[in-house]
């Protein structure tokens, strides 16, 4: 006789099996009924917990997200930084990009939110892994402060996140390279850059 599941090992089995649910058969298919059949549990252990499928989602979403640790790569450059996180998050993100673009279409369409909603509720409390970057280039001299901007900062990425939603497949490395060394480095070392990028 399997073992009984309780508490915390009961709630991730939960939203695992929710995660799961949402990758292969999409929001539009996603049901309570088929979480408590690809959990092995029953109706009420579920909606004790969450009380319609557009908090189960956010659950299930938020805890995929944070579970979804990256490597902080320190190369020794910003550019070799920047590189090396992008190959990372597109070695790794492709299946993430997928449900927060297609596969929750409905779900954004329902509630009023969108894919940058659930990405916040996922990264609450962590430090961004794109400052620490930053902080570093500023530290060993590469790159003057005032020169950046919050969408300075997040274009490699921004343009990286575009590419997967997209093609909804992994970017060729030549694409990476070439996002970074003829669009980002160019602006972060403009020489006639004598005030900030403005953010809007």
């Amino acid at each position: 006789m399997p073992e009984r599941r309780r508490g915390a090992v009961l709630e991730e089995a939960l939203l695992d099996a929710a995660w799961d649910e949402l990758a292969e058969n999409g929001y539009a298919s996603f049901t309570m009924d088929a979480v408590v059949q690809r959990a092995g549990t029953s109706r009420p252990v579920l909606y004790r917990r969450w009380s319609d499928r557009h908090e189960l989602v956010r659950a299930a979403v938020t805890r995929a997200l944070s579970r979804a640790h990256l490597d902080m790569p320190d190369t020794g450059s910003l550019r070799g930084d920047v590189l090396a996180l992008m190959r990372e998050i597109n070695a790794t993100r492709v299946q993430f990009a997928t449900i927060l673009s297609v596969h929750l279409a409905g779900y954004y369409q329902e509630t009023g939110t969108s894919p940058a909603d659930l990405r916040d509720l996922g990264a609450a409390g962590r430090e961004n892994s794109i400052d620490i970057l930053f902080t570093r280039a500023v530290d060993r001299g590469e790159i003057r402060p005032q020169h950046l901007t919050r969408r300075l900062k997040s274009l490699p990425f921004d343009l990286l996140r575009y590419e997967f939603f997209m093609t909804l497949t992994a970017v060729p490395d030549h694409a990476l390279e070439e996002i970074v060394d003829t669009i980002f480095l160019p602006l972060v070392h403009r020489p006639d850059l004598s005030e900030p990028l403005t953010s809007d």
